[in-house]
């Protein structure tokens, strides 16, 4: 159990690397060119723009990200039977992964019960599956230090840096992440050295 957590934050106990702008641009370039461009591009973004972990990916349907109408909605719902410790929540969907869905339903013509992210046998793919799937993936990018959970965090500290701006607070990050005490959330926030000098200077 503890070496599964280990991996999950990277080695030694270190937490999993914070995944830059830029380094996202080269993993969405580098998913395009693998046999299933459309699912991996979804897989990428559940996890940096939704902040979904490794169980939930594997465990997510088009039921959960589909409004009544069956098409890609606002939201995805993370429900108990998938989350962590079956804390469900409620994740508005970004703009960019709601265009990565749509073109991968487009794609699929699924069912509602249907795995959003599919093996290559169509069923859904087993969660240390997807781990090992963004070890290689990292691996092939040259990103020393991610792992699975590296997107997640990343949600988590971009959030947190972000919501203040838009009138949030960081119960808002929270109960993004699912977190049932906020200190969880903030052990993943990854602090900002210059964020520090300009807030010294302007007290």
């Amino acid at each position: 159990m503890a070496t599964r957590q280990m991996a999950q934050f990277g080695m030694a106990g270190k937490q999993a690397k914070i995944i830059s702008d830029r380094e996202l641009r080269g993993l969405l370039r580098l998913v395009r060119k693998g046999r299933y461009p459309a699912r991996d591009k979804v897989m990428v973004l559940l996890s940096v723009k939704a902040g979904l972990r490794a169980c939930e990916i594997a465990g997510l349907t088009w039921s959960m990200a589909c409004d009544a109408r069956r098409s890609v909605g606002a939201v995805l719902e993370v429900r108990d039977a998938i989350a962590k410790k079956r804390r469900g929540r409620t994740v508005p969907i970004n703009v960019e992964l709601r265009a990565a869905l749509l073109a991968l339903c487009k794609q699929m013509r699924p069912t509602p019960d249907e795995p959003i992210i599919r093996s290559e046998r169509g069923r859904h793919m087993r969660p240390a599956a997807i781990v090992n799937w963004f070890s290689a993936l990292y691996h092939r990018a040259e990103l020393v230090g991610c792992s699975s959970h590296s997107g997640r965090r990343t949600f988590i500290t971009k959030g947190a840096r972000l919501v203040f701006k838009v009138g949030g607070s960081l119960r808002d990050v929270q109960q993004l992440a699912g977190h049932a005490p906020i200190e969880t959330t903030q052990r993943y926030i990854e602090g900002s050295t210059s964020a520090k000098c300009a807030l010294v200077n302007l007290l």
